[in-house]
């Protein structure tokens, strides 16, 4: 019998991953507040829904992927365990505060539920080609029949341990690319001040002790490695507003444990300025143009 996943939140992330789910097989009913992401996704086969609850209403699995920490303690609160069918299983993608994922985690269990915070890695065109890694905290048993449903969507299913934490792997993961881009960005820069052409410092970085996937696989540099959004102007890929998020994330999670993160602090106050001179739409490699004056 096919499973129906209820899938709320279908923006740049959610969309793709809702197609990937109805291209394996499972059946989705779909709820957004855009009516083009909810007519897009009618287009990949998914039913549509008016509210939260309604597509919660008899779905096996519950996927959420929502901006922040207060969308997601208010649908799960509001909509979402009044409206769900005993032993429903509830996914939620977001990348979130671990305090909050920690506690909707722990009203689902109180009211007989299981469930899984599985934040994501790859970005958009990862959602798209079904090539995301997810990291999940949740119980072991919760873990175990969300894997199925996640493994459609991603190629990594990775068990961080205990509700909360996939989101705290999320966010120290992306505090070091945040740190590694600032670091890649700034020593692009100061090679060519110091009259090193840009692809002769990648030929030699790249496979020296200064390689990073902020060198190789996202090079900030345009024509310079694989192609990446620095060929596209800066457009698509991993916006600067979404990296301060996820900076902001991991700075206040780590006064909440007592973590010294110098770098991670450093950096999120570089990609404040970013945003600030109005790029947060625009790709998060972009720090390059700022550090070199641009």
């Amino acid at each position: 019998m096919t499973q129906t996943i209820a899938f709320i939140g279908l923006g740049n992330m959610g969309g793709g991953m809702a197609a990937n789910l109805l291209k394996n097989g499972y059946a989705v009913r779909a709820f957004d507040l855009s009516e083009e992401a909810l007519a897009k996704a009618e287009g990949h086969g998914a039913v549509r829904a008016t509210s939260a609850a309604d597509a919660v209403t008899g779905a096996d699995a519950v996927v959420t992927m929502l901006p922040a920490g207060k969308h997601v303690e208010s649908v799960y609160a509001g909509e979402i365990f009044g409206a769900a069918k005993r032993g429903a299983l509830f996914l939620d993608c977001s990348t979130i505060d671990v305090a909050t994922a920690r506690r909707v985690i722990e009203a689902a269990v109180a009211k007989g539920f299981e469930m899984v915070d599985a934040p994501v890695s790859g970005g958009i065109a990862a959602a798209n080609g079904g090539t995301l890694t997810f990291m999940v905290g949740g119980a072991d048993a919760a873990f175990a029949k969300a894997k199925p449903i996640l493994s459609a969507m991603g190629k990594a299913v990775i068990h961080a341990g205990g509700a909360g934490n996939g989101q705290g792997a999320k966010i120290c993961n992306n505090m070091l690319l945040g740190a590694t881009m600032v670091a890649t960005c700034e020593s692009f820069a100061m090679a060519k001040k110091l009259g090193l052409d840009p692809q002769t410092f990648y030929d030699i970085s790249s496979v020296s002790s200064g390689q990073s996937w902020s060198m190789t696989s996202y090079c900030p540099v345009p024509g310079v490695g694989p192609q990446t959004p620095a060929d596209n102007g800066y457009q698509g890929g991993f916006a600067v507003g979404l990296m301060l998020k996820d900076l902001k994330l991991a700075t206040e999670a780590a006064a909440s444990v007592g973590a010294s993160v110098p770098m991670g602090n450093a950096a999120e106050a570089l990609y404040q300025l970013l945003a600030n001179r109005g790029e947060g739409a625009r790709d998060f490699s972009l720090m390059i143009e700022m550090l070199e004056g641009k």
